[in-house]
């Protein structure tokens, strides 16, 4: 649902065609809600069939020439809709830890590696926020809309700040771990009865 609402956002910041929509999320709608070429067109059509949007018109017509949109009415009060609307945050689906969950069963064999590639990459995009922050944001600027767009950006930082930290500790621990080897409770047992339930399953 919140594909079309950040079209709208951006197309009530700038008019734009669907070529700039995708080169706008790619250099900054895309750090938090990502969208390919094909999607934002496909809600750009639906959009416009609902009423929210409309083509501008070309002074000079030709074929291929890239259509602009800009929001209608309805479409401003769609957004304004869906940003007073109350909703819940979504529960957090991480397959990095799912893998640390399923790796103290299995064992350890290439997380350590990985966690490192991980690393890397929090690291690279959080100095990317940071140098953002400092050339978009100087001290002193205080309008309304930097200041909510500054906050989107801090919720970057401090997310990447969060898993730089997180995943230098996660490494640290696993490196005390024993060499690609699963918990000993966690091996097999030779006639162990079955629909037994350990306390380590409730964890």
């Amino acid at each position: 649902m919140s594909l079309p609402h950040a079209i709208l956002t951006a197309l009530l910041e700038k008019p734009s065609s669907g070529l700039e929509l995708t080169r706008r999320f790619d250099r900054s709608i895309g750090y938090f809600w990502s969208a390919t070429h094909q999607q934002i067109y496909r809600e750009l059509g639906k959009l416009e069939a609902d009423g929210l949007i409309r083509a501008l018109p070309s002074e000079q017509p030709a074929r291929g020439q890239k259509k602009s949109y800009e929001v209608l009415s309805a479409g401003r009060a769609e957004l304004a809709r869906w940003t007073s609307a109350s909703q819940d945050p979504k529960p957090h689906r991480d397959a990095l830890l799912l893998r640390l969950r399923a790796a103290a069963v299995v064992g350890t064999a290439g997380l350590e590696a990985d966690l490192r590639r991980h690393l890397e990459l929090h690291e690279r995009q959080l100095t990317e926020y940071e140098e953002i922050e400092q050339r978009d944001f100087p001290p002193g600027r205080g309008g309304t809309e930097d200041r909510l767009r500054h906050l989107v950006l801090r919720a970057g930082i401090d997310l990447e700040t969060f898993w730089t930290q997180w995943l230098r500790r996660a490494l640290a621990d696993v490196a005390e771990l024993p060499d690609g080897e699963p918990a000993d409770h966690a091996r097999p047992q030779t006639g162990q009865a079955t629909g037994q339930t350990r306390s380590a399953d409730l964890t």
